[in-house]
């Protein structure tokens, strides 16, 4: 979230800031509150400062003036809890409404208000030429017996998949190439829970807006996290780190869950869009430096760039407009991998920096060389997320004769060159 003062005294930049990003806020309401909390906190202060000259001049007091002190004292005393009662209903409705203020678009952040305004930064490789007509993936997959959505709607209910024979192990080999790749590079292996507290979701930003597309486990109190971001990113919540440690490097794997509320007849053949999936995410927690966020943004972006170009996958690379961008984000790339049975590029990976606006509501800081605690930077990006890669690999490696190959990459961790079919069960 952003600063209370600095939004009290830059309200209109503020205003103009949320219009960009095309995002209704009521600052009014917002400005009401908090001048309200202002004179009932400065009252109480001003109540229990008085309290304490009081008590203090108490013993010095003629005995004929301190049953009138006495008095006044236990006026002052009623007078606090009605304050504290008042205070803490008008925080009940102050805060909520100003968690769902957005973070401040970095200038960079194209204009425009949904997806088809977002600017294009780069692409790499060339959509492949095919000599024979195409499959798209769930014909692929259900021919070779790898796919079954049948089965899995049936268990689960729509935007559900399981992955067969060769197709599961390809998932896990991708993933697995994809962690070591960025083990490599200093980024620290996680397995996180996944199901987490709501102040993890809140603090990360994906709450209280965004409720709708998460799962809530009312019996238990928790929530199943969209993206291990959730749980790494809150890990260090309410610590002060060393600053000579930053930045850290975390690489999270976990099954992610999301409710794709809001997309009723969009993407629904196959499994590019479904409630469940598996992702490894890189999470960096940094110094309050804006040049270094940026750069550490491209590295996080590049260590993506760097396995899609190992697995021979074409894509593009796009920074979203204000009206697509997140709210927590200042500053998004999202990675478009090709996939020939859309004839379009895919959403496969999304790289985000934040600044301190996720710091600020985890109440995550570290000591800088005066030992001041100072709020981090985080950051945020897709090392690998299936099953949408798989969508891609097996469009753009499919073969005439239906089969698919493997990436070469891939072959020595999978062990084969080419996915074998799964057999069918017989039903009688």
């Amino acid at each position: 979230m952003l600063d209370r003062r600095f939004v009290r005294e830059n309200l209109d930049a503020v205003r103009a800031a949320t219009a960009r990003r095309h995002i209704e806020i009521d600052f009014d309401k917002i400005a009401e509150l908090d001048r309200d909390l202002l004179r009932l906190q400065q009252e109480r202060e001003e109540t229990k400062a008085e309290q304490r000259r009081l008590a203090k001049a108490m013993p010095q007091l003629p005995n004929d003036e301190k049953p009138a002190a006495g008095a006044r004292a236990k006026e002052l005393k009623q007078a606090i809890k009605p304050l504290e009662e008042e205070i803490a209903k008008k925080e009940a409705e102050f805060a909520p409404l100003f968690l769902e203020i957005p973070n401040l678009a970095d200038p960079d952040v194209p204009d425009g208000t949904e997806a088809e305004d977002n600017k294009e930064v780069r692409r790499w490789g060339e959509p492949p030429k095919f000599d024979f007509e195409i499959r798209d993936h769930l014909d692929l997959g259900t021919e070779l017996g790898l796919i079954d959505v049948k089965r899995a709607v049936q268990l689960a209910g729509a935007r559900t998949y399981l992955l067969r024979g060769d197709l599961m192990l390809l998932e896990l080999a991708v993933l697995r190439f994809a962690l070591d790749k960025i083990r490599e590079r200093g980024f620290l292996p996680m397995s996180p829970p996944v199901l987490v507290r709501e102040s993890a979701m809140e603090g990360t930003g994906y709450l209280p807006v965004g409720a709708d597309q998460a799962y809530q486990c009312t019996r238990d109190d928790g929530w199943l996290i969209g993206t291990s971001e959730v749980p790494i990113t809150a890990l260090h919540a309410g610590e002060r780190l060393a600053g000579e440690d930053l930045p850290i490097r975390y690489a999270g794997y976990s099954n992610c869950f999301r409710r794709e509320a809001g997309t009723s007849g969009k993407d629904t053949r196959g499994i590019y869009r479904v409630h469940q999936f598996a992702k490894v995410e890189q999470v960096v927690i940094a110094r309050s430096d804006v040049e270094e966020s940026k750069s550490l943004h491209e590295e996080i972006l590049q260590n993506a760039l760097d396995v899609l170009q190992d697995l021979k996958l074409p894509y593009r690379v796009v920074a979203l407009c204000g009206g697509d961008l997140g709210r927590s984000a200042t500053f998004t790339y999202d990675v478009e991998t090709w996939m020939p049975g859309r004839n379009a590029y895919g959403e496969t990976h999304s790289a985000s920096r934040y600044y301190d606006y996720q710091a600020r509501r985890l109440n995550l800081r570290y000591r800088d060389a005066d030992q001041k605690p100072v709020l981090c930077h985080t950051l945020n990006n897709t090392v690998i997320a299936s099953p949408r890669i798989l969508v891609a690999l097996m469009e753009n490696y499919q073969r005439a004769d239906g089969s698919i190959a493997v990436p070469e990459c891939l072959v020595p961790i999978l062990g084969k060159e080419v996915l074998d079919p799964a057999p069918s069960a017989t039903v009688r």
